[in-house]
Parts: structure tokens; C-alpha cells; sequence
């Protein structure tokens, strides 16, 4: 199938709840009773959605909605969901769930071949006109129990949620064939928090970038980056640099040694020395891994599905939600803040003598992602 994607730009709206969950044992359950309350419509785009205990809840969920009346849409992506078993897409669909899948595999061609590293990264929930979930996790046990990995996700209630909606209804109609409810109108919300939704679309629309380099160029005080993974392109790691040297507090919240792709980590880490020779404060995560995915410049921030990586830009199709409000932010920076107190800081000094072995890993990796980015 031809990959058409939207190029809407979204708006800004004015009035919104934002609430922040913490962790799959506080974002699961919230997510679990909105779809148990919803009365019209369930949608969901999502990257990775696994068989397991935590699959198990949401199967639950959906076939019980749809049972009930509910129309629940589920667009999953081709290689994200691989994991999910065919005898749960049978429970899905048994119970009338309309389930799609984003770009399913193909190995038949060369071209095909290629065209499998298009995918689906976003991960959001719209329940009727009432909330969007929008985050980093996916529908999987990597996100709850012992060692869970860190993540935020925000329960979002207001007039973005419309747009939300546009996003979904042209990906869901592309890939499924069928037709989407026509939107709830969100309620009105009494207050001055301004919500945008921004997106990628796997090359074609870099909006994501764009406005994050325009937020970092015009900084006045402060830039705290937490990305899962951190191979940022020459424009970014200089808007970090500048940034620095203009007096910010500009920190990144980068994967310690938990992570669940040490190769990108080691190709994320030959930027440190010159980030931290202008300026730069890098925090890795310690215990766990960290997997949140969020920014925040001034009373301005974004949370949802990207990274700071050039794969994520070229690749992937990304969704974020942007809010400016001085309110709102300061709950990020204390969720921020929280998250920086568990870990460990490096520094300049010190990460100039680190050992060979490390620089050995660092440059093998590092090649190995300069020469995917020049041949894929």
C-alpha cells in the first residue's frame, strides 16, 4: 500500500486539563477505566502491543466495549505488534473490535524490504470526547511489575482532543478501509493552557523537529531533554550547544546502563565530550530504564511518542503534544526534576578519561549509525 500521510498543521486551542501519570502502575489502570466508562468510541494508535498480563487487561477492555455497543478502533503497527498472538487478534475481532495494522512486513522485494523500516511510533488512546492519553509506552509488560521501565504519560482532556481525532481518522481509514465516528466535540475547559498537536509522518512532515529548534533558538532560561534515545542531528546538538553558551540551564535525561538497545546508547554517548565542553549537563538513569520521551523550554513543553533521533525523523511516524503554560510547566519540571534526582551526572573532567574500551564501543557504533543514516 502507497503511504499517504496528512500535512494539517494543527492549531493552537486554548483550555485544557493535563494530568501527569507516572508509570505504568499509575497511566494502566487510568487508561483501563476510561475504556470501561466510554460510551460512543475508542481509538487507538499504537506501536507496540504485546501478548502478556498487560495485553491480557486491555483485550478485556476493548471486547468488552465493543460488546456493549462501543465502537473500537485499534491501528497497530506492523512489526511493533508481532509479538501479539493470533489467538488474541482472535479475541479482538470475535468481539468486534476493528483491529488494522500499520505497514505489515513484506520480505517479497528490495524495495519491500526497505520499506519495512516505515513504522508507527505514536501511542496515543482517544476515548469518545472526553480524554486522550498520550505517551511514550506501549500495550506491554515491559511498562509494569518489578524493573518496569520509566515513563510518562499525560491524561489530556480539552479542544485538542478534536485533532487527535483528524490524526486518527486519516491513518485508520487508510489502513483498515473503514470509516471512523464522527468527533465528539470536547468540552470547554475555564483556563488559559494553550495545546497543540504536532506530528512527523516518516520524512514527509518534520513539524516535531522544526519546532523544537525553534523553541531551543529562543530559550531564555532553561532546556531539559528525556529521550529514551539520543542520536540528534547536527542542527540539534548546535541549538543545545548555543543554548548553553547563552547562560541556560540546559540538562539531558539520557538511558544509564539499563537499556534496552546498548548500541544506540553507545552511538548516543560520542556527543557528550563537546555537549558538556559548552555547557551541556548530562544525567544518565540509574536502576531502570528510562523511557520517557519529553522537553521542556521555558513555560513551553512536549511529551508523546519521539525521540531526539534522526532515525525517528526519518523513519517513523511520531505524535506529540505541545503545551505552553507556566502552570503546567512547572508540574514538568518537578516531574523532571524527580527523575534527575535518580541519576548519576557526568562530567567533563572525568568523562574525558574514560577508559579505551568505552571509546572503542562508542566509535564502532557510532560508524555503524553514520552508515545506516547514509545507506537506508
Amino acid at each position: 500500500m502507497k503511504h499517504k500521510h496528512s500535512q494539517e498543521t494543527f492549531p493552537w486551542r486554548e483550555g485544557h486539563s493535563i494530568e501527569f501519570l507516572i508509570d505504568g502502575e499509575q497511566f494502566f489502570p487510568a487508561m483501563l477505566k476510561a475504556i470501561e466508562k466510554a460510551e460512543n468510541y475508542v481509538l487507538m494508535e499504537m506501536y507496540l502491543f504485546e501478548s502478556g498480563e498487560v495485553a491480557n487487561k486491555f483485550i478485556n477492555a476493548f471486547s468488552n466495549a465493543a460488546l456493549r455497543g462501543v465502537c473500537v478502533q485499534l491501528l497497530v503497527d506492523g512489526y511493533g505488534a508481532k509479538a501479539l498472538s493470533s489467538k488474541d487478534r482472535e479475541r479482538l475481532t470475535s468481539s468486534g473490535v476493528q483491529l488494522a495494522f500499520y505497514n505489515p512486513l513484506s520480505f517479497k522485494t528490495l524495495k519491500g524490504l526497505k520499506n519495512n523500516l516505515k513504522r508507527t511510533h505514536r501511542k496515543y488512546l482517544i476515548i469518545d470526547g472526553e480524554s486522550v492519553f498520550v505517551g511514550g509506552a506501549g500495550i506491554t509488560d515491559h511498562f509494569y511489575g518489578d524493573n518496569a521501565w520509566r515513563e510518562t504519560v499525560v491524561d489530556i482532556k480539552g479542544k485538542v482532543i478534536s485533532d487527535w481525532h483528524t490524526l486518527f481518522l486519516d491513518m485508520f481509514s487508510q489502513w483498515s478501509g473503514q470509516p471512523v465516528p464522527a468527533a465528539i466535540e470536547p468540552g470547554s475547559i475555564d483556563n488559559d493552557i494553550l495545546g497543540r498537536l504536532s506530528y512527523t509522518s516518516g520524512g514527509e512532515k518534520l513539524e516535531i523537529k522544526r519546532v523544537l529548534l525553534n523553541r531551543m533558538n529562543k530559550c531564555q532560561s532553561r532546556v531539559w531533554f528525556a529521550s529514551a534515545y539520543f542520536i540528534p542531528s547536527r542542527k540539534v546538538r548546535k541549538a543545545l550547544r548555543r543554548a548553553a553558551l547563552r547562560g541556560n540551564d540546559v540538562r539531558l535525561l539520557l538511558p544509564g546502563p539499563v537499556t534496552d538497545h546498548p548500541s544506540v546508547r553507545y552511538a548516543s554517548r560520542r556527543y557528550y565530550a563537546r555537549l558538556l565542553r559548552f555547557g551541556v549537563r548530562i544525567y544518565e538513569y540509574q536502576g531502570r530504564f528510562t523511557h520517557t520521551k519529553m522537553v521542556l523550554v521555558d513555560d513551553w513543553y512536549t511529551i508523546g511518542s519521539s525521540n531526539v533521533d534522526r532515525w525517528n525523523f526519518r523513519w517513523n511516524l511520531e505524535a506529540n503534544l505541545e503545551v505552553r503554560s507556566k502552570q503546567s510547566a512547572e508540574i514538568a519540571r518537578k516531574v523532571l526534576e524527580d527523575d534527575f534526582e535518580n541519576c548519576e551526572e557526568i562530567h567533563y573532567k572525568l568523562w574525558v578519561n574514560r577508559s579505551k574500551i568505552q571509546r572503542f564501543k562508542e566509535w564502532l557504533w557510532g560508524k555503524v549509525d553514520l552508515w545506516m543514516t547514509r545507506n537506508l
